[in-house]
C-alpha cells in the first residue's frame, strides 16, 4: 500500500557500494563495465518497490569536497583526491563542481557514472544537485522542506543527524536486503546520544574516511559520555575551560588541545539544509520516462533487466 512519503537517494554512496558489491564481470556488449549501473538501478527498484514512495529524487554530488568545508578543515577528504585532477569531474564522474577536484576512484567506476546519470535522466528520475554543496546537503534540504515523511537512503552514517519525527534513514551498510531503518530511538540505542546531538558525537569521535581526526584519545564510548554530560561541542568546550567542572584532567587537556578543530569540524560535519534547491516536481506520478531512449540504453549496455525492474517499480498502481 502506498503512503505519502519522499524517498531520496545518496547516489554516490550507492553507486560506490554497487561497484564493489556486484561482480566486475558484468559488461556491456562492447566491454564497458556495468556492475555499478546495474547494482544502483536494482537498489532503487527494490527500495521503491518495498516502500512505495509518492515522491523521489536522487541527490548528486555537484561538489564532493566543497572549498568552504576545506577552508574550515584542510584535511577534509584530502586523502581521497585523485593524483591527477580530472577535467570537470568530481565524485568519480559528476560535473558542476566549483573545486574541479576529482575523487580517487577505479577507472571502471569512473566510466560508469555518466551512464548512471544518463539512465536516470531517461527514466525521468529527478537528479538534484547544487553547485558548491555535497549530496548530503541536498538530501538534508530535500528532507527538511518535504511536506510528507522522508526516507533518506544512504550508506553514510553522518546522515543519522537527519533522523527525526518526520525523517528516517534507510541505512544500507549491511546491504539493501538487510538495511536498518534508523530513527531517533535507533540512534539513541546504538550510540547512546540523541539524534540531534549526533553531529557533536561524530566530531568528537572523528571519521578517518572523511579526513576528520576527532579528538585524540576519545572514542565512541567517551564521546557519548561527553555529549550526555555536557551536550554539544560548545558545552563540552566550556566545561573543559571551567576549572570547577568535574571533567577529568586528561579529558580536559584533550578537549582544550582540540579546540580549534572542534569549532571548525562541527560546521563541516553538520549538513546544510537551507540551500537553494531547484524547483522540480518529485512526484512519482509526474515522472515521464523516455521509453525509446531507455530501450536504446538497455540494448547498448546490456541492462534491459535492471531498467525494466526500475520502471516496473515506478509504474503507477504497482
Amino acid at each position: 500500500m502506498t503512503h505519502d512519503s519522499l524517498m531520496v537517494f545518496d547516489t554516490a554512496s550507492l553507486y560506490f557500494r554497487a561497484f564493489f558489491g556486484v561482480p566486475g564481470s558484468m559488461r556491456a556488449p562492447d566491454g564497458t563495465p556495468t556492475n555499478a549501473v546495474r547494482g544502483l538501478l536494482d537498489m532503487l527498484a527494490r527500495l521503491v518497490g518495498q516502500y512505495r514512495p509518492t515522491q523521489l529524487a536522487c541527490a548528486w554530488d555537484n561538489d564532493w569536497r566543497p572549498p568552504w568545508r576545506v577552508a574550515l578543515v584542510p584535511g577534509y577528504k584530502a586523502h581521497r583526491l585523485a593524483s591527477e585532477p580530472g577535467t570537470g569531474s568530481v565524485g568519480a564522474g559528476g560535473v558542476g563542481a566549483q573545486s574541479g577536484e576529482s575523487e580517487e576512484a577505479p577507472e571502471e567506476l569512473r566510466v560508469q557514472v555518466p551512464i548512471i546519470r544518463t539512465v536516470l535522466d531517461a527514466a525521468g528520475v529527478p537528479v538534484v544537485g547544487v553547485d558548491g554543496y555535497e549530496a548530503d546537503d541536498v538530501l538534508a534540504g530535500l528532507a527538511r522542506r518535504s511536506d510528507v515523511p522522508a526516507l533518506v537512503v544512504t550508506g553514510d552514517r553522518d546522515l543519522f543527524q537527519l533522523a527525526g519525527p518526520d525523517t528516517k534513514i534507510i541505512y544500507v551498510a549491511r546491504g539493501v536486503a538487510k538495511h536498518d531503518l534508523v530513527d531517533p530511538a535507533w540512534v539513541q540505542e546504538h550510540y547512546g546520544v540523541p539524534a540531534e546531538r549526533y553531529v557533536d558525537f561524530a566530531v568528537l569521535r572523528g571519521d578517518p574516511s572523511d579526513g576528520l581526526p576527532g579528538v585524540k584519545g576519545v572514542g565512541e564510548k567517551s564521546a557519548a559520555q561527553l555529549v550526555t554530560s555536557w551536550g554539544g561541542i560548545e558545552g563540552i568546550v566550556a566545561a573543559a575551560a571551567d576549572p570547577a567542572s568535574p571533567m577529568s584532567p586528561a579529558v580536559r587537556a584533550r578537549i582544550v588541545g582540540a579546540g580549534d578543530y572542534l569549532a571548525a569540524a562541527r560546521r563541516v560535519v553538520a549538513v546544510v539544509d537551507d540551500l537553494p534547491l531547484p524547483g522540480v516536481s518529485l512526484r512519482v506520478d509526474d515522472l515521464r520516462a523516455d521509453t525509446e531512449r531507455l530501450a536504446d540504453l538497455g540494448r547498448r549496455y546490456g541492462i534491459d533487466g535492471p531498467i525494466s525492474r526500475l520502471m516496473a517499480a515506478l509504474a503507477p498502481g504497482t
